[in-house]
């Protein structure tokens, strides 16, 4: 996945603390950068001080860069008109044109010959906008979108304004994006609670908050905030594409059970009524010429995963999440609890959707 942190000269940070979140988060692998030259709050000097430094670090990782634009971009910059090659010479690799912009100015910039890409605004884009730019030509293949966050509490978005946003945009083939917010690092100001896009995630650590953004569809997450902490950083950087990982505690010290749940797993077509079945789980120990000796053949609570042990057969190695509370079999091993907490996840793994785990032992 490409997930992003969010500098903002000028405002927040001193120079220094945003050149480290940058090293930082290019360390992590996280490969874009969210920022806005068009803040209120911003102290506009420091802002236009600052920027060519910040810049050029990003340059030197090849990251991406986003910037929020609006007409009042082009006084900060000195700009009579907006010219793509401006923004480019900058370092600036994609603009999201937040308001301000026709249907018609968005289509002529989608042709630029810089290379200038565009994002859209996610949380307010219409199905009429969609079919005017689709009117005026507009090259699709240069467009992805980004949501807001929501600095003020209780104005962030529900679970199915995202869900019903985000499938408008993936009709089209848009990439779509969201934000999450620091839990342990520093608040970008002037409130100070935080920029999720959706207003349950305020209070939720930005790697559960991500993973829960993945799993509703969401292509890429930002952290929104001015300062995140280095493991909240790292926590994007192992987000899987279109994957739900789940967190759970790791129940089994078998070392080919261990070895079978550390892989990416593709949830059955043919959906069971009682469970969600990996796709590839027998094949994988069949491969490995391995064997799931019995353990722990306990009763199976909802949440729980299980790996079939050698007593089932050619059955063997099936992994399941179990969806309703079954009776214990000695044929299957309970090798994992999925957190309560991402139990709201599981009911994300529709038929044919990629799924993996995330473990701490268990105590």
């Amino acid at each position: 996945m490409q997930n992003g942190i969010s500098i903002y000269p000028g405002l927040d940070n001193t120079p220094d603390e945003n050149l480290a979140l940058i090293e930082t988060a290019a360390a992590a692998g996280v490969t874009r950068v969210f920022t806005s030259l068009h803040i209120p709050e911003s102290d506009t000097h420091a802002l236009k001080k600052e920027i060519g430094t910040l810049l050029g670090a990003t340059r030197a990782h090849h990251m991406e860069v986003i910037s929020d634009v609006s007409p009042k971009t082009l006084d900060l910059l000195g700009l009579k008109e907006f010219r793509p090659s401006a923004f480019r010479m900058l370092g600036i690799t994609t603009i999201r044109l937040d308001y301000g912009f026709s249907p018609e100015e968005i289509a002529q910039i989608s042709h630029n010959s810089q290379k200038l890409r565009i994002q859209l605004n996610a949380s307010t884009i219409t199905r009429d906008l969609l079919h005017q730019l689709d009117a005026c030509k507009t090259d699709f293949s240069r467009i992805d979108a980004l949501h807001n966050f929501y600095p003020r509490v209780g104005t962030g978005l529900s679970e199915m304004t995202l869900i019903k946003q985000n499938a408008l945009l993936h009709r089209l083939g848009i990439h779509v994006g969201a934000f999450v917010t620091t839990q342990g690092g520093k608040r970008r100001g002037p409130l100070g609670e935080g920029l999720p896009t959706l207003e349950a995630h305020r209070t939720m650590t930005p790697g559960r908050a991500a993973r829960h953004l993945v799993a509703l569809g969401t292509d890429s997450v930002f952290l929104a905030d001015s300062l995140p902490t280095p493991a909240e950083i790292q926590s994007l950087g192992r987000l899987r594409d279109d994957c739900v990982t789940l967190e759970a505690e790791l129940l089994t010290d078998d070392d080919a059970s261990r070895r079978l749940l550390s892989h990416v797993f593709t949830s059955r077509i043919d959906e069971a009524r009682d469970a969600i079945r990996a796709q590839e789980s027998r094949g994988i120990i069949t491969k490995a010429h391995a064997t799931i000796a019995p353990e722990a053949a306990e009763a199976r609570p909802r949440g729980v995963v299980t790996i079939d042990n050698e007593q089932a057969g050619r059955y063997m190695g099936e992994l399941e999440i179990v969806k309703k509370n079954l009776p214990a079999d000695p044929r299957v091993n309970v090798c994992a609890r999925i957190d309560r907490a991402d139990f709201p996840l599981i009911a994300c793994i529709s038929p044919g959707r990629k799924f993996s785990f995330t473990f701490h032992s268990k105590n």
